[in-house]
């Protein structure tokens, strides 16, 4: 719009039009600044259906596991099967299991983890009332029934494992295995005490039928498995699968392919072999001989259970600096074991002893878990694990075998303190090993 103004003397003036009037609160209104999103924290394992339904699963077959070796001492005590039998049907079942396991591993990473689970559940929950009907009448049945037991017990032990890490996603790894272990460590503690309170109102045939339904949570209720199964940097492509002992062997090549595994391993053996057999030999007859009571060997024992449930939680939220040393020093503690019932100490020094040997084994166990999800290759998974079982379980009786002998020709406080040098010293070497600090790569550590 343009104005024109007469002045006095006649002159017409053209003036500028006002300027535009500016949008009130445009320019001069700062922005206001974006809010920061805070991540919500990650939900408890605890909290998650699927995991939930794993360690049910996972509980109900340790339950079943732990049972029924004290139910077969029922039998004995109840004269419907002799103390030779036990023995048998017991090495029976150790059979099966160490005959599957590596079975199990190689079916577990060429088919479906969540059907091995099913099927070697099913297996365990069929040999259940075989048992019974050879109870007092067919020894040849009870065996036979203790190898399907077993079998059907070690087939989904690497399959459990290998589940495990695909239902749960990597950052909570450590959590979802503190649960499990200490699902297995309170089988330990309960299964034999429940199984005696059942015992006062069923006979022994209801109580083996009993342990059948066990396995038939464990082979039902765990879902499948989520789509959690990347580890480390490894995404193999699909190929044509192989025989199944070449399958086997490429999981002794992958494990070979991780030098603190292989560590680990020795370490292990070493610990079971030596530490575990010596103690399980020794204490009964120090209980005896140098305490003059029972009590001793009761309370040691129950001692360690508590101290495995305490390290267990303890480990479920630490998160050391350096997580394969932390977890070799624990593995190391059980040297304590051995050293205690080796010197003339206080009965609560052994039992004090026991228990930080129990804290000590799962913060081995927890992280050295949580570290083959996370480094080995998922596809191979199953079948490392299997090693690690086929050490854990298969040198025991070795070890069982070889400590009695030689305690009649050297001596037991000879033998216990070789077993406490060897429980300290091997752990310590395997943690020099390289990647042993972090069990893996420094990268792949979970952070503080």
């Amino acid at each position: 719009m343009v104005f024109i103004f007469i002045n006095a003397n006649g002159v017409a003036h053209r003036a500028a039009p006002p300027p535009p009037k500016e949008p009130p609160d445009v320019a001069t209104t700062p922005t206001p600044a974006a809010a920061k999103t805070v991540a919500p924290p990650p939900r408890s394992v605890l909290r998650d259906p699927a995991f939930l339904r794993l360690w049910a699963g996972t509980t109900a077959s340790g339950l079943a596991t732990w049972a029924l070796p004290f139910v077969l001492g029922l039998a004995v005590l109840h004269r419907d099967l002799g103390a030779a039998g036990l023995g048998l049907v017991l090495a029976a079942r150790t059979a099966g299991f160490l005959a599957a396991v590596g079975v199990g591993g190689v079916l577990a990473d060429r088919h479906s983890r969540r059907a091995v689970v099913l099927w070697s559940a099913l297996a365990a929950a069929a040999a259940a009332p075989l048992l019974a009907a050879g109870l007092g009448r067919s020894l040849v049945l009870m065996t036979a029934a203790a190898a399907l037991a077993g079998a059907g017990q070690g087939a989904c032990r690497p399959a459990f494992q290998a589940l495990t890490a695909e239902t749960v996603e990597p950052g909570r790894r450590q959590q979802a295995n503190a649960a499990m272990t200490m699902a297995v460590r309170g089988s330990t503690l309960a299964g034999p005490a429940l199984t005696a309170l059942l015992a006062a109102f069923l006979d022994v045939g209801a109580l083996l039928l009993g342990i059948g339904a066990l396995w038939l949570v464990a082979a039902l209720v765990p879902g499948r498995g989520g789509a959690t199964t990347t580890g480390g940097d490894f995404a193999a492509p699909p190929a044509p699968r192989a025989g199944f002992r070449t399958e086997f062997l490429e999981g002794m090549r992958e494990a070979r392919r991780h030098p603190w595994f292989l560590a680990g391993l020795a370490a292990l053996a070493a610990v079971i072999t030596l530490g575990y057999s010596a103690t399980s030999v020794a204490l009964p007859l120090i209980s005896r001989d140098r305490y003059g009571t029972e009590w001793v060997l009761a309370a040691a024992v129950t001692a360690y259970t508590v101290g495995a449930l305490g390290g267990a939680l303890v480990i479920a939220r630490w998160r050391p600096r350096s997580p394969g040393r932390a977890a070799f020093a624990g593995l190391a503690a059980y040297g304590l074991a051995p050293l205690s019932l080796m010197l003339p100490a206080h009965p609560l020094v052994v039992v004090a002893a026991y228990a930080v040997a129990g804290i000590g084994i799962e913060l081995f166990n927890v992280p050295w878990f949580t570290a083959t999800q996370r480094e080995v290759a998922p596809d191979k998974l199953a079948r490392v694990s299997s090693l690690d079982f086929l050490v854990s379980y298969g040198l025991a009786p070795v070890g069982l075998a070889l400590i009695a002998p030689a305690i009649d020709a050297f001596g037991v406080t000879a033998v216990l303190g070789a077993c406490a040098a060897a429980c300290f010293l091997v752990p310590a070497a395997a943690a020099l090993v390289p990647t042993a600090r972090h069990f893996g790569r420094p990268s792949a550590a979970p952070a503080d």
